[in-house]
């Protein structure tokens, strides 16, 4: 019995996460906006995040991703090799 309830729920799940993900993104690019007028709040920053989690999902958002990789490679660089040291798993 345990199995068909998980194999019932798993689909709502999955489409949960996908909700609250777009959700993330949309709420980011809001405070970003906001954050390009107003002093308190990390602007750019949001921008660049509620954009990056927007991409997974809509196409226009993975079109601009591209175009700003491509328009700052310093900028990707950076971010890649700060991504991949915190990716790398440690050997025990």
């Amino acid at each position: 019995m345990p199995n068909r309830a998980l194999s019932i729920l798993h689909p709502i799940i999955v489409m949960l996460k996908r909700l609250a993900l777009i959700v993330a993104g949309w709420l980011l690019l809001f405070l970003g906006a906001a954050g390009l007028f107003l002093p308190v709040l990390p602007g750019i920053l949001f921008l660049l995040i509620g954009l990056s989690i927007l991409s997974v999902e809509y196409d226009w958002a993975r079109r601009w991703v591209v175009a700003l990789r491509q328009r700052f490679p310093a900028a990707d660089r950076k971010i890649q090799e700060m991504l991949n040291k915190r990716v790398k798993p440690t050997s025990a």
